[in-house]
């Protein structure tokens, strides 16, 4: 059983918006994660309001501030930090935030590191990812191999093949224009960071080849 985080207003803003950065209906890179987990007193900290700030508008956080995440700011030192030092080395500009969500299995805040089992999760949730993905719009979805278990165990995704290894990137669906790829966790290191290198240069390739429509936008 997990724990939830204690902080009521991050909770609140989660039940709001159950994922960070853009919506992941509006964005073309979706990453999958397990649960959105945080240091337990983060709200006594100093770094809480920017985590508020982002949660309230992931998309404007990125763009005013420069960095994706809060935990990429100046003198945070907590844990969740690799993870995003990681991601950012994928090298995406601010003015691709709304191109990028961030969507757990668990649409509440943790504490903790204990492991999710499928009486955790929101089977509502669940669908709407399931839905998210199976509408087959221009969407590249990324999965870590814990994430990609857990959702074939849920039953709700019986389209996923098993996870593969040894591979960078390996495409575990397609559907339509929607491709999911299976990659590293961000929270990797030391062995694993060759093909993390080799991971993040294969996504900012594809993020690089922005859609006709998307340029016309700008």
């Amino acid at each position: 059983m997990y724990q939830p985080h204690p902080s009521q207003r991050l909770t609140d803003l989660f039940r709001a918006k159950p994922y960070q950065g853009a919506r992941p209906q509006d964005a073309e890179f979706v990453f999958i994660g397990l649960d959105a987990n945080y240091d337990v007193d983060l709200a006594h900290g100093r770094a809480f309001d920017s985590v508020l700030e982002y949660h309230a508008d992931g998309v404007e956080f990125w763009r005013h501030y420069g960095v994706h995440h809060p935990f990429l700011l100046p003198g945070y030192r907590g844990a969740g930090k690799p993870y995003h030092q990681n991601f950012a080395k994928i090298k995406l500009p601010p003015e691709d935030a709304g191109r990028v969500s961030f969507v757990e299995l668990l649409n509440v805040p943790t504490i903790g590191g204990r492991d999710l089992t499928v009486k955790d999760l929101d089977p509502k949730h669940l669908d709407e990812l399931n839905a998210l993905i199976l509408g087959g719009t221009k969407r590249n979805v990324f999965l870590s191999d814990k994430v990609a278990k857990l959702m074939r165990r849920s039953g709700r995704f019986r389209w996923l093949r098993k996870p593969i290894a040894n591979q960078v990137l390996p495409v575990l669906h397609k559907v339509g224009a929607t491709t999911v790829y299976q990659h590293l966790h961000f929270s990797n290191y030391g062995v694993f960071q060759k093909r993390m290198t080799m991971e993040a240069a294969a996504i900012a390739a594809l993020a690089a080849a922005k859609p006709e429509s998307a340029l016309k936008a700008r």
